[in-house]
């Protein structure tokens, strides 16, 4: 099957989706979420982590061209995958504690109605476009591990090595000082050691029609355990969208998120008629009271990084974080950085 011809099935389904949502309770189909109304858009917004000004232009020029909103926002964020100079995402990401990369990531359609993931893949540069073909081929939403590698090369995908020698440097300086007393010599004092990372990127789209899709990447923390999933491939946490409200998604302590389901929870505070920067602010405050005493400090502020990032049906986008941030969006005309929203005046 084509992709062409997959696209133009599952766009058709989305229309089918939409009016059996509108038919659906006259004819005593259980009611979903709480209804809205929110006047569309009139215009193309993209709204994205700091890493993502590349993708936010790139999803607004091509929904300017008519491309739809999913393929958008992952054609958006393809950019960083492929940057071997990103080691927060895809090709040259930093490996885990085995110094082997593995990758995540999700995505939703919002006119659809349909979600596709991968979690821990290995070989393949653009995590982003499996968790599409995942959504669009399979009765599933995630696919993990091997499974995930062994679909991504059914459907023609290139197994690769994606760890650049920039990553595996910073790899064999953490290995070598992480601890005193293992088999290691310790890298001399003088040379620059490379700190633990965690990078991601998300991405969140609308277009002028109102039609809203989101997508989240990452390689994840660095240095993990093998095996170690974040938040980023899982629906509601890493991104989530919602159609008739607004798409949100985050970056940071994956593990801090799951614990709210902080992009769903984002939408349902827009649903409840918050603008995005406000439900973010709100999301990250119920995420400090949800984290454990080990992870605050005596103030009770976290000492660990998150930060959220949103758009409605509107149109209207912002983001929020803990201590001061910058974020990536296109308002329809240009794309550019800007200051998010935050709780705390600087690091604890």
């Amino acid at each position: 099957m084509s992709d062409t011809l997959s696209r133009r099935e599952f766009l058709g389904a989305a229309s089918g989706l939409a009016a059996g949502a509108v038919l659906g309770p006259e004819l005593g189909v259980g009611r979903g979420a709480p209804a809205v109304h929110i006047q569309a858009a009139s215009k193309n917004v993209a709204v994205a982590s700091g890493n993502g000004l590349r993708a936010v232009q790139r999803a607004g020029e091509l929904m300017a061209q008519g491309v739809d909103t999913l393929d958008a926002a992952i054609e958006g964020v393809k950019i960083q995958e492929l940057d071997p100079n990103d080691a927060s995402v895809g090709y040259g990401g930093f490996p885990n504690e085995e110094g082997v990369v593995q990758l995540d990531a999700s995505c939703m359609h919002g006119p659809s109605r349909r979600a596709g993931a991968v979690g821990a893949l290995e070989g393949i540069k653009t995590p982003s476009v499996v968790a599409k073909y995942v959504l669009l081929y399979t009765d599933h939403i995630m696919l993990v591990g091997e499974g995930a590698k062994r679909f991504a090369l059914s459907y023609g995908f290139k197994e690769e090595n994606l760890l650049t020698d920039r990553a595996r440097e910073a790899w064999l300086h953490w290995r070598a000082n992480r601890g005193s007393r293992d088999d290691w010599l310790d890298v001399p004092r003088d040379e620059r050691l490379t700190i633990r990372e965690q990078g991601t990127i998300n991405c969140n789209v609308v277009n002028s029609r109102g039609e809203l899709s989101s997508v989240t990447t990452t390689s994840g923390l660095s240095w993990k355990i093998p095996g170690r999933v974040g938040d980023s491939p899982i629906i509601g946490a890493g991104q989530y969208t919602d159609n008739d409200v607004g798409a949100a998604g985050s970056t940071g302590r994956g593990e801090a998120n799951i614990k709210v389901c902080g992009a769903f929870l984002t939408v349902e505070f827009m649903r409840r008629g918050m603008k995005p920067t406000d439900a973010a602010l709100e999301t990250l405050r119920r995420v400090i009271a949800t984290s454990e005493p080990r992870l605050l400090d005596e103030q009770g502020r976290p000492t660990f990084g998150l930060t959220f990032y949103a758009v409605n049906k509107k149109g209207e986008f912002g983001a929020a974080a803990f201590t001061p941030r910058r974020y990536a969006a296109f308002d329809g005309e240009t794309a550019a950085h800007h200051d998010a929203a935050y709780l705390f005046e600087r690091e604890p």
